[in-house]
């Protein structure tokens, strides 16, 4: 009897273990996944945009550009409308040139508009970047400050600007592109084909802020018109703002006023200058994008921005793992500018072969274009 009792306490007692043995399952999933649903939601709300965009950004764009047969996904954030035909426009354009050559299964862009306030624009740069977007565009050189401080929180997103030189390798950023026009070459090219139309030789110039690429096509303008007719006047009034249409407007006035036959200018702003110089009749010169369609019978020719192979190059060291640290310029020899001649506006063929000539020459550096010094 003794032994059948120790027989079942011992049978017992391997039932009990084997039930023990079976519970542990339910304790790690019990504990487990509590503690990942308590951590993710309370600590990645709480520590955005900071740290969670870091991390999205960080891991998102790497997949995307190492892998083949992925999209390339380019944001960019612009001051004005992307039919401002100027300085916005003149990006989109290249934009969705890139896209229809590459096909959307390969490269595609989002974009965001009429940002001129720098803190819309801000917000903006640095929600695309905590969406993984490949490179990110500030196309405005209000936004450089702002850029500084976003792009190091999101070390593995490519960004750039312009126009400018400065990618802020000297503060140690390593992922900023930059990017400038030599408007002055287009600018010069303009300026000669003004001295040689006007008869008045008073010409006027509508400029945005004394900065940047409009100061560049200002001064290549005047040179242009200089070297052409030395005694011909040329008046230039910034008028302190990009988007004002109304100062531009007021700006043409004045300066038809003064007797000038010939206009141009620079910025988004320079709608209501155009509108002036129609009603008029006073010739217009372009720059940044085609304004040709503003007012066929008196835009002369348009120096346009084309960004094509900029982006296309900041795409490739991206693909190979650059993110930034470099600076490219566009110009009359890479094909960056282009000058385009007004079909609708019947250019007298010395005119125009005195541009085409000085166009060559500028490409071939046989003519160099004199700055003030800075």
């Amino acid at each position: 009897m003794k032994k059948y009792t120790l027989f079942v306490i011992l049978i017992l007692s391997l039932v009990v273990g084997a039930c023990s043995q079976g519970a542990a399952p339910t304790t790690a999933p019990t504990s487990a996944p509590a503690a990942a649903a308590t951590t993710a939601p309370t600590t990645a709300p709480t520590m955005a945009p900071t740290t969670a965009p870091t991390t999205a950004a960080t891991e998102a764009p790497a997949a995307a550009t190492q892998a083949p047969g992925k999209v390339f996904k380019v944001a960019v954030v612009m001051p004005s409308k992307i039919n401002d035909l100027a300085f916005s426009q003149s990006m989109y354009d290249s934009l969705n040139r890139i896209k229809n050559e590459m096909g959307a299964d390969k490269f595609d862009f989002a974009y965001s508009d009429n940002l001129f306030v720098v803190d819309d624009a801000s917000a903006a740069i640095r929600d695309y970047a905590s969406q993984g977007y490949n490179l990110v565009i500030a196309h405005g050189s209000q936004y450089g400050s702002s850029l500084a401080e976003i792009a190091p929180d999101f070390p593995n997103t490519a960004f750039a600007w312009g126009t400018t030189v400065d990618t802020y390798t000297e503060q140690g950023i390593k992922n900023i592109f930059a990017y400038e026009a030599r408007s002055e070459e287009g600018g010069y090219v303009n300026g000669v084909m003004a001295a040689k139309l006007s008869k008045s030789g008073v010409i006027g110039v509508i400029g945005p802020i004394e900065t940047g690429d409009a100061k560049l096509y200002v001064d290549g303008f005047k040179a242009g018109v200089t070297a052409t007719n030395p005694s011909a006047q040329v008046n230039v009034n910034w008028i302190g703002s990009f988007s004002d249409v109304a100062l531009a407007s007021e700006a043409a006035q004045t300066q038809i006023n003064a007797g000038a036959d010939v206009l141009t200018g620079s910025a988004q702003m320079v709608v209501g200058a155009v509108g002036v110089a129609k009603d008029k009749g006073v010739l217009w010169f372009g720059t940044q994008s085609d304004q040709s369609s503003l007012a066929p019978n008196i835009v002369v020719a348009n120096q346009v921005y084309v960004w094509d192979n900029v982006i296309k190059q900041m795409m490739d060291l991206i693909s190979k793992g650059t993110l930034g640290g470099q600076a490219f310029s566009i110009n009359l020899q890479n094909g960056g500018e282009v000058v385009q001649y007004n079909p609708d506006y019947q250019l007298p063929a010395d005119v125009k072969q005195a541009a085409d000539d000085t166009i060559k020459g500028i490409s071939d550096g046989s003519i160099k274009v004199p700055l003030p010094a800075q």
